[in-house]
């Protein structure tokens, strides 16, 4: 398909060009899987299928990226139609890549042709409707920010954009480019991504299932969240309180030397998980630092994990009791 006239005359950064780029590559793999078949060439097909699955990169991007900017335009129907279209092509080759691991391989032969017809319908659609559509709505502000978040998802391999000269680091908080911010309540700080109260603060470290302690670069115990069912015990009274005193006497020495390795920059997270109280818990420790790498401090995680190590299988249906 022909690369519609206003896509090929938009700049080497935007984001439409990278789409494009995916579009030629997927095409070419598309061809090549027509002419293998698994039953006769098993490890060919096996390297191009797989080189196919990336393609779930492109729809992590259109998903929390081009589609939220459409949305907030206006136009919701790429969300609400299109994402429906991308979770069928990933059952798909959810249920090709189980056959291929069974050896499958006569069965795949037989359906691989429904994936690959899905992809094309949904680039001809893109191409036709949805790119068009977004050039049209979409500002090109929408454009440069959404560029610049699309290296945190990535690209399908060898559709990467061309490195670009580095620019001086700018907080989100200094960041000056226009966005609409109505949902904003007038008490809501900037973090590094998002915006939230005080309030929505501590009910979000209230809420998740996870104990977190965070001891400051002066080995400092300065915050712990309040969960309503913590695996270890918290008061107020170890807010500013030394670390080292913090621990049992037989454990404070594990305690210091995983914050010495931490401090000198060798190490930055330990692992340990013991059974208490009947209970497996899992307990971690992470180096703190800044953009620059100086150390600020360590969060230490406890979590009761009993339950998630039983986990077997997948569960993609509600099923409460």
């Amino acid at each position: 398909m022909q690369v519609p006239e206003e896509i090929a005359k938009l700049p080497e950064w935007h984001p439409l060009n990278h789409y494009i780029k995916e579009i030629d590559l997927l095409q070419n793999i598309i061809w090549e899987l027509r002419t293998v078949k698994a039953s006769e060439e098993p490890q060919v097909f096996f390297n191009l299928f797989n080189k196919l699955s990336t393609i779930d990169k492109r729809f992590e991007r259109k998903e929390n990226q081009l589609f939220p900017y459409l949305e907030k335009r206006g136009w919701d129907g790429p969300s609400q139609n299109m994402w429906s279209f991308h979770d069928n092509l990933r059952d798909q080759i959810r249920l090709l890549r189980k056959a291929f691991e069974e050896k499958e391989f006569e069965k795949i032969d037989q359906n691989i042709h429904y994936l690959l017809d899905g992809i094309n319908n949904l680039m001809a659609v893109e191409q036709t409707v949805l790119f068009p559509n977004a050039l049209q709505i979409l500002e090109e502000q929408d454009w440069k920010e959404m560029e610049k978040g699309e290296v945190e998802i990535g690209w399908m391999p060898d559709c990467e954009p061309m490195p670009k000269k580095a620019t001086e680091y700018v907080h989100p908080s200094e960041d000056e480019s226009a966005k609409d911010l109505s949902f904003l309540d007038e008490k809501s700080a900037h973090y590094d991504e998002g915006y939230m109260t005080v309030e929505q603060v501590n009910l979000l470290f209230r809420t998740i299932p996870v104990d977190i302690t965070y001891v400051d670069e002066n080995d400092k115990v300065i915050f712990y969240n309040r969960g309503e069912e913590r695996v270890f015990p918290r008061s107020a009274g170890i807010i500013g309180r030394e670390v080292k005193f913090c621990h049992p006497p037989k454990s404070v020495g594990k305690v210091l030397k995983i914050l010495e390795a931490f401090r000198a920059g060798t190490k930055s997270e330990a692992s340990f998980w013991i059974n208490f109280k009947g209970r497996l818990i899992y307990i971690r420790y992470f180096a703190v630092r800044d953009e620059k790498k100086n150390y600020k401090g360590v969060v230490e995680m406890s979590q009761d994990i009993t339950e998630i190590k039983d986990i077997e299988g997948e569960k993609r249906l509600l099923e409460w009791s």
